[in-house]
């Protein structure tokens, strides 16, 4: 059910409208935004008809949420740089997410045995995770308290002066694509969040292969195939210094804070991978 919001155009009100949907209790899709109140029905019927229209469908539940922003708690930030890896096959992407990974300080063990997971559908029975994992980068434990669900980034979006600004200079470096954008803005969040390391993903679509590593030093950076065509397998993981941050402050940040991001990172032309970099 999408709640309904009346306000003056002058509202300077800023409202999160998150969508999630599934089928049959399986995750199908979600998006989420930050908006003024006067644009908060606009999007929320938005992203509830994408959800409609999801190509992992049909939807047989579909949530959309509208929360009041506290402007005392919101914070301002800065996109991480953008860099494109392009890979031959799959196998070569998962060998570069590892040795990406390694670079941002996670032990070898540990990376590949996080890529392993979500090559196998890192939730219970090998299904898909409705969020992310939480890794202990040292030691590769699992620490998120639900297996099923794992740990939602939530709360996060570009400001109304630098969406479009972005989307030109992204379609410009021919990364038009809506999941990128919308990938960039959840790293940026995420490799904020207290005791961060690195961050893995690559996506559910069956159609769509790429994904990323990120980390603070290095930003986001894409792989152009992380997974075959058609597999529906994927999620995301993040690994943390828990000696850095409680588990209770960083899920705290990572699903409660409320981030608008004005300004946006450098982007890097694409390079090819080289195996020898491992």
């Amino acid at each position: 059910m999408v709640a309904m919001i009346i306000s003056s155009p002058m509202d300077p009100s800023l409202y999160s409208v998150r969508m999630r949907a599934s089928s049959h209790g399986q995750h199908l899709t979600g998006a989420e935004r930050i908006v003024p109140a006067a644009a908060a029905s606009e999007v929320a019927a938005a992203l509830t008809q994408r959800a409609m229209l999801c190509a992992g469908g049909p939807a047989t539940e579909v949530h959309c949420s509208l929360e009041w922003i506290d402007p005392a708690r919101l914070c301002n930030a800065r996109l991480p740089d953008i860099s494109t890896y392009q890979v031959d096959t799959w196998r070569e992407g998962r060998q570069a997410a590892s040795c990406l990974l390694v670079r941002a300080g996670v032990p070898v063990d540990v990376a590949r045995q996080a890529v392993n997971a979500l090559a196998e559908g890192a939730g219970p029975g090998g299904r898909v995770m409705r969020g992310a994992m939480i890794v202990d980068a040292a030691t590769g434990e699992r620490l998120e308290s639900d297996p099923a669900r794992g740990v939602r980034a939530s709360r996060m979006d570009l400001s109304a002066e630098l969406r479009p600004q972005l989307e030109r200079t992204l379609a410009a470096a021919g990364l038009a694509h809506p999941r990128v954008l919308e990938a960039l803005v959840l790293a940026g969040k995420v490799l904020q969040a207290p005791g961060m390391v690195a961050e893995l993903c690559w996506s559910d679509d069956p159609a769509y292969s790429t994904g990323y590593v990120a980390d603070p030093r290095s930003g986001y950076q894409r792989i152009t195939a992380l997974k075959p065509d058609g597999d529906w397998r994927g999620g995301r993981v993040f690994f943390v210094d828990t000696k850095m941050a409680s588990l209770t402050a960083l899920v705290d940040y990572l699903e409660c804070q409320a981030v608008l991001f004005n300004a946006a990172g450098a982007i890097s032309p694409p390079v090819k991978w080289i195996a020898a970099d491992e």
